[in-house]
């Protein structure tokens, strides 16, 4: 871990954010309309920075400066650039999302269509290299201090390929394919930012980890039926 990582997680230990989600006591209010346009600016400024230089181009007081706070407002939302990045792959997710939803997958199967809502993901994330490398480090570097960031970004995968399989009420089996596809998620980021997997491997492997999804289905939901759980209307089929 880079030196400054090193310091900044040190930092985290000691001094939280009180804006931060705490996994040792009740969660922080909510926040106020004016905290909430200062932490989407604080984001803002961390995505724009992170995608033109990655991740040594975001500095906790060049954010400050982007962002119009003040660098002691900037740590109390967001104790260490570590958090600040993870934070900011989660607002990337959450765009995605909502990207997705407005053009939801096409494919006849929940495994076709988590593989294409994935794959869709990832192009995302390509297009934006050192954005993509400066979020995916922080998630390298982070240690337990960062847990609740971490588990958001988590979080936010799993309702993504939810989503995509049509599921609200997912089956304990239905959970675990779904943690092992967004490891094999995460695990192809890395391998294509460094350099050790092309695109063609990556879309190779996701379509296969996605076939743990038929595997687990329930009977009802057999695998080649484009409908959604018990009480949902059909899926399209486009």
């Amino acid at each position: 871990m880079p030196a400054e990582a090193k310091g900044e997680a040190r930092t985290a230990r000691t001094s939280p954010g009180p804006h931060s989600v705490r996994a040792d006591g009740p969660p922080p209010p909510p926040l106020t309309e004016r905290q909430e346009a200062r932490r989407r600016r604080i984001l803002h400024a961390s995505a724009q920075l992170a995608g033109r230089g990655g991740f040594d181009a975001v500095q906790m007081r060049e954010v400050a400066e982007s962002s119009q706070v003040a660098l002691g407002t900037l740590y109390r939302y967001f104790p260490s650039k570590v958090h600040l990045l993870v934070a900011t792959m989660q607002d990337q997710l959450e765009h995605m999302h909502a990207t997705l939803r407005k053009k939801p997958p096409a494919g006849e199967t929940a495994a076709e269509r988590v593989a294409e809502t994935l794959m869709r993901a990832f192009r995302a994330l390509q297009r934006e290299p050192q954005l993509a490398d400066a979020m995916v480090r922080a998630l390298t570097f982070a240690d337990r201090s960062v847990s609740p960031e971490v588990d958001q970004v988590s979080r936010q995968t799993t309702a993504i390929i939810l989503d995509a399989m049509g599921l609200d009420s997912p089956t304990p089996e239905q959970l675990a394919a779904v943690r092992v596809i967004e490891h094999t998620w995460h695990s192809a980021l890395i391998t294509w930012l460094s350099g050790r997997a092309s695109i063609a491997q990556v879309r190779t492997d996701i379509e296969t980890v996605c076939r743990l999804i038929d595997l687990t289905a329930p009977a009802e939901d057999a695998p080649g039926s484009s409908a959604g759980p018990p009480g949902h209307p059909p899926l399209p089929c486009r």
